[in-house]
């Protein structure tokens, strides 16, 4: 007798669900978040467990981790592609885990990507340099903004990150207007520190990497672009043609078109938000560092608008990382922009 088990994970604790081949429902238990509790109750079924589904909520590191380290073949769930059987009345978490093993049994189950777990927290670790990256703009913006309130002289953001606690003293009144200032510029001095240590120890980490070698050939990305990317697509097979890797990276449309007429949207957030950051950003500098890639935008924007033009030039690279990834090849500018000789007569008229 094969079982499937699905499991409705919550913060505090999983709600397990088992059936047979059958499909019937022989087992089902509400369990506190504590791994050792888990194991225990599935040990007694676990010669005759095909597969385990846990559903991808905001933390399904550990328990994926630990059924995974116990031999269990895990599945994560794909909760966006799941859709409920919508003629049901009432629905609980017990019908939910059963849902998924169900899933599973007929295999049917859109699945997530289960990212290698010593990569995965160097993946985080960059993201969290990204939240402190916009947490120092927030305290830069802050002090230009009270700079300016109180004194009417402005100050570039460069000039911002040059100052140090003691240089503020005498550019205001008041002691509570210099307290208020140094709070921000000790912030900005902290968050430089903790972004420079990451960045190093993500770069040592990376640099013997050759998908994050052939992505710092293409103009716009440098080393901070290029790891973000490498760490967010992980295994670039399990992409199986660009047009996914597209799509995954936010750089297709999401619109529902019916007899040529917009009728709505789809998921727009379906994706990776920061593929999606990292390709605008790589956009933004290409354009300004290759004159192929400001063509191109140029051509886009008189036809459209200068965020539509950014959206085709970052899907664009998008594109033509793959290509670097999947192949390990160097980038091709051809590739992306066609034939050197007429873009180059474009670009000289």
């Amino acid at each position: 007798m094969i079982n499937y088990v699905g499991m409705d994970l919550h913060s505090t604790n999983t709600v397990l669900g088992m059936v047979d081949e059958d499909g019937k429902r022989i087992y089902r238990k509400k369990i506190p978040n504590h791994y050792a509790l888990i194991s225990k109750e599935l040990h007694p079924f676990k010669e005759k467990i095909k597969g385990v589904v846990v559903e991808s909520t905001y933390n399904w590191y550990w328990l994926v981790d630990h059924l995974i380290e116990d031999g269990y073949k895990v599945h994560l769930a794909n909760p966006s592609a799941i859709k409920q059987y919508e003629g049901k009345k009432y629905v609980n978490d017990q019908d939910d885990a059963f849902f998924l093993a169900e899933l599973l049994r007929l295999d049917i189950l859109p699945t997530g990507y289960i990212y290698p777990k010593k990569e995965r927290s160097v993946r985080d670790l960059l993201r969290k340099r990204l939240m402190l990256v916009r947490q120092r703009t927030a305290h830069i913006l802050s002090f230009e903004s009270f700079y300016c309130r109180n004194t009417g002289l402005r100050m570039s953001c460069n000039d911002v990150k040059k100052l140090n606690i003691s240089d503020v003293e005498h550019m205001f009144e008041s002691d509570y207007q210099v307290l208020s200032a140094q709070a921000n510029i000790a912030t900005i001095i902290f968050l430089n520190e903790r972004i420079k240590k990451i960045e190093k120890a993500v770069l040592d980490f990376m640099k013997p990497m050759p998908q994050f070698e052939k992505l710092l050939t293409i103009p716009g990305i440098g080393n901070i672009l290029a790891l973000t990317i490498s760490l967010e697509v992980g295994e670039i097979d399990r992409f199986k043609k660009v047009g996914n890797y597209s799509s995954y990276s936010r750089c297709v449309s999401s619109g529902k078109y019916s007899n040529g007429k917009k009728k709505g949207e789809n998921n727009r957030k379906n994706g990776n938000k920061y593929l999606s950051w990292a390709y605008v950003e790589a956009a933004n500098h290409s354009k300004k560092n290759c004159p192929y890639a400001m063509k191109f935008f140029q051509r886009k924007a008189a036809k459209t608008s200068n965020i539509v033009a950014i959206k085709a030039l970052a899907h664009k690279i998008a594109r033509a990382s793959y290509y670097v990834m999947k192949n390990q090849e160097n980038y091709d500018i051809e590739r992306i922009f066609g034939p050197i000789k007429k873009q180059a007569a474009a670009v000289n008229q």
